[in-house]
């Protein structure tokens, strides 16, 4: 560490997915020195996501293009972006705050956390072959490519009864599959099997994928009647829960008790000069315009918070 150089910046971002970038564009706008520190591909989940259709400005866009966009407009303002640069440590509750790489440590008086959330992926051994082949994570995002087709959601708790009465819109017909009994409210469980397209699978195990260059079917395996078959889907969408991005900070930072982090409207968290945004943030809705909505209000307050910090410090 002590071989390692000290670079100051206005501002450090750490994740580059739309909540990132939108807070790097703004920052690089007020003429903040800005980095954004991204340990994987530039555009989290969403680069993707093959067709996004709820972003306004756009009929159409491919999730990479959307992010390639945000990127080149960042960095156009003079923001820097820093991809597969892992963060081996954060201290976030001084004055000056520490961010330290493999090669660097930076100081800056404000870091914006943007480092989103995972979905829980389908444990079996072809989830990888029929990714976006099939197997989806955002019914949102990708449940339109399905008109007409038969889908099947799992998970049993509030999200995936949700997600499987959204994705009714485009179903012919529609499975929901959990390997025991729901856990949604009793309001949204009557509201799904009021739908007459629906068929509802408990204390069952999706154990199986079948395709060629895409999902075909799935086995199932009944756990009650000991039995398994076959359905043949043409999709399914995985709703078995979120793992927040938060373990580089996480005993820093106050979270919720889903493990996100608490920050309200202003994207300030309970650390001055820490702010949070996009899915990481605890909020009831996590879209893409949520996420850029957020990293927008973060980078202005931000610069307002470096504004005041310089003069108090004398800088």
């Amino acid at each position: 560490m002590d071989d390692k150089k000290i670079i100051q910046k206005d501002i450090v971002i750490v994740g580059a997915g739309i909540a990132g970038l939108t807070a790097a564009l703004y920052a690089g706008r007020m003429n903040l020195d800005t980095l954004v520190l991204e340990d994987a591909l530039v555009g989290g989940q969403i680069a993707n996501a093959t067709g996004i259709e709820n972003y306004p400005g756009f009929m159409s866009i491919k999730g990479s293009e959307l992010i390639d966009t945000v990127q080149k407009q960042a960095e156009k303002y003079g923001a820097v972006i820093d991809e597969f640069d892992t963060i081996e440590r954060l201290e976030l509750q001084n004055n000056f705050k520490l961010v330290e790489t493999a090669n660097y440590i930076y100081k800056t008086p404000v870091v914006i956390l943007a480092t989103g959330m995972n979905r829980r992926k389908l444990p079996l051994a072809e989830e990888a072959k029929f990714a976006n082949r099939g197997v989806h994570y955002c019914e949102l995002c990708d449940g339109h490519m399905y008109q007409d087709k038969i889908i099947a959601v799992m998970g049993g708790g509030n999200a995936a009864v949700d997600a499987a009465i959204f994705l009714t819109k485009y179903a012919s017909k529609l499975y929901l599959i959990h390997r025991s009994k729901l856990r949604a409210d009793e309001v949204s469980q009557e509201r799904l099997k009021q739908i007459d397209k629906v068929e509802i699978l408990l204390e069952t195990e999706i154990t199986k994928l079948f395709g060629d260059t895409r999902l075909r079917q799935v086995e199932i395996f009944d756990k009650q009647t000991e039995t398994a078959k076959r359905l043949d889907i043409d999709a399914i969408f995985v709703n078995i829960g979120v793992m927040p991005n938060t373990n580089l900070f996480k005993d820093q930072v106050k979270l919720s008790e889903r493990g996100h982090v608490l920050a309200d409207e202003s994207c300030r968290t309970n650390l001055d000069g820490v702010f949070a945004a996009g899915d990481i943030r605890e909020k009831e809705i996590h879209q893409l315009t949520t996420a850029a909505s957020d990293g927008t209000t973060a980078a202005l307050l931000a610069e307002k918070y470096i504004r005041q910090f310089k003069i108090n410090n004398n800088m």
